[in-house]
């Protein structure tokens, strides 16, 4: 009984991240709604996805030792994230214009990382981590820009939940920061090498206690 005890309890971190990951993704990752603060929430959320990411795809990479499971959990994330962004889509709001976060290219890098250093842990820490942060917003910039009219569509499709002071008014794109790729690469690059030796201690205290 503990032992299945053990691996629900296992499973259940694993769906739990997961799904914190796209909640994350719904309030941090929204910048489009936010005309006048598009590259400010870009920033934020190029910091905030890369660590969210990269702690529970260690964990979960490292716990099994099989290259391609992080690869694996991006895609649950995903697949979660387009669900999440299915209510936005039943609001009305047009399908060109709801993004879901591009998440898989990233957790392949950390994946061959992993396969590349024949299953080195710090290798995956330090280099895979590192290349999930400076990607994550090279690849969303991309899917960011794939949008077509956003400041039409944030006029035409005012976010339900937008509080007043955050109405749209006019863009300001650049008055936060010159550049929200590089802050946001950068930035996720140095945070993503300690969440992701956080994630390999997660890993290696849950394993323990589940040897135990």
């Amino acid at each position: 009984v503990m032992v299945w005890l053990r691996r629900c309890t296992h499973y259940l971190f694993i769906v739990v991240v997961a799904v914190n990951s796209t909640l994350l993704t719904i309030n941090a990752g929204d910048y489009i709604f936010y005309t006048d603060w598009a590259w400010t929430s870009f920033t934020v959320f190029s910091i905030s996805q890369p660590t969210m990411l990269v702690v529970g795809a260690i964990y979960y990479m490292l716990f099994t030792g099989v290259p391609g499971t992080a690869t694996y959990y991006a895609t649950i994330m995903t697949i979660y994230t387009w669900v999440a962004k299915g209510a936005w889509f039943a609001l009305g709001y047009p399908y060109d214009f709801i993004v879901t976060p591009v998440w898989i290219p990233s957790a392949m890098l950390l994946d061959l990382v992993y396969w590349a250093t024949r299953r080195n842990k710090h290798a995956a820490i330090i280099i895979g981590g590192t290349l999930v942060g400076l990607s994550v917003p090279i690849f969303n910039m991309i899917n960011l820009l794939l949008v077509k009219d956003p400041l039409e569509m944030a006029f035409k499709y005012p976010r339900p939940t937008l509080p007043p002071y955050m109405t749209p008014i006019e863009p300001q794109v650049g008055k936060f920061y010159n550049s929200p790729v590089a802050l946001g690469s950068g930035a996720g690059a140095v945070l993503c090498v300690p969440i992701a030796a956080l994630g390999a201690k997660l890993n290696t205290w849950t394993y323990r206690w589940m040897a135990a």
